[in-house]
């Protein structure tokens, strides 16, 4: 077999020779750490030296297999690019700038997470993390030693968290009969879109609606029929907003309607086309229901106040004989 150093020029000699120093010296003063680098955690795929003159690397075989490559697929001598070539598009700026900053000493050390292929076309995650341990005699880096790290069922279980995560916070935020906005979710909302008032200097309002005499609707056919007439009026009321309204349940038959950028006009004129539709609407069991609804502006004033002025008018739509929305403005106005 050929000498593969037959037809290396003198300097290239000396620049090999002095790379295979350096590689060996850095496993050395690794090997100082050895308890330290080889601690038994889960995905440990071993140490990587990358001498960055000649974009030499070495690595463990862990690191390769992992990956799906047998020995006999690796090539002899391989850079830097044999892995940053597999790394997911979508990461592969974030991981090379990580390296840069390193390099160029903008950062103590390299650390990045990022997702690699497989031989086979699959995704792994990788935690690595280098840093220099040797410079030149003009202060350029000549080593860089790192340890990596499978993430990818950390990975797998952090997303599967984070998607409980976010159904507790939808169930939350859900009124589960209705599938509407809860009252607790809804004054969040309104307490956000009354501080966006304050910088926009556009109006809001609320709709806060009733249905009429739904106790005797339980009374006489159940709260099953009950339950299926809330589900129905939810329904009703999601179809007559807009989609920046916000509806919600905010208590037994009471629901709580949050108009961004909408006046108490405005606001009338939605409160009418619901209590309309739901007048006009026919339930299960051939139900005919009512709806009066109070409407009322933000003008500075708390939550608490702002919901109060709403229930006041709402109260005055009952007092007035029910399936009313009170105050109701003639005047037109722009809601749509």
């Amino acid at each position: 077999m050929a000498d593969p150093y037959e037809s290396f020029t003198k300097q290239e000699l000396i620049t090999r020779l002095r790379e295979l120093q350096s590689i060996l010296h850095a496993i050395q003063e690794e090997k100082g750490h050895q308890d330290l680098l080889n601690f038994p955690w889960v995905g440990n795929l071993g140490n990587w030296y990358w001498y960055v003159k000649t974009n030499r690397v070495i690595f463990n075989d862990a690191k390769s297999s992992s990956l799906g490559y047998s020995k006999d697929e690796i090539p002899v001598e391989i850079g830097f690019e044999f892995f940053t070539e597999k790394i997911h598009p979508e990461d592969y700026d974030r991981v090379m700038d990580n390296m840069r900053d390193h390099l160029y000493g903008r950062s103590t050390v390299y650390e990045a997470t990022y997702r690699i292929k497989t031989k086979e076309n699959h995704w792994l995650w990788f935690y690595d993390r280098g840093k220099i341990t040797q410079w030149d005699d003009n202060g350029k880096p000549e080593m860089v030693v790192g340890i990596v790290f499978d993430i990818t069922e950390q990975k797998q279980l952090e997303t599967l968290l984070q998607e409980q995560n976010e159904k507790l916070i939808a169930l939350s935020s859900i009124d589960a009969l209705t599938g509407l906005f809860n009252r607790r979710f809804l004054f969040e909302r309104l307490e956000y879109e009354m501080k966006r008032t304050h910088r926009s200097q556009k109006p809001l309002s609320v709709i806060l609606m009733d249905i009429d005499y739904f106790k005797q609707v339980n009374d006489q056919y159940g709260h099953l029929v009950g339950d299926q007439v809330l589900i129905q009026v939810a329904k009703l009321l999601q179809h007559s907003v807009r989609k920046t309204d916000m509806v919600g349940r905010y208590g037994g038959e009471e629901f709580l309607i949050v108009l961004p950028d909408c006046s108490a006009a405005e606001g009338s004129k939605v409160a009418e086309k619901i209590r309309t539709a739901i007048q006009e609407a026919v339930f299960d069991s051939d139900l005919k229901i009512t709806i009066s609804g109070g409407v009322a502006e933000y003008k500075d004033q708390s939550i608490e106040k702002l919901v109060d002025d709403a229930d006041h008018y709402l109260y005055e739509a009952k007092r007035n004989g029910r399936n009313v929305v009170f105050p109701l403005y003639s005047k037109p106005t722009n809601y749509n």
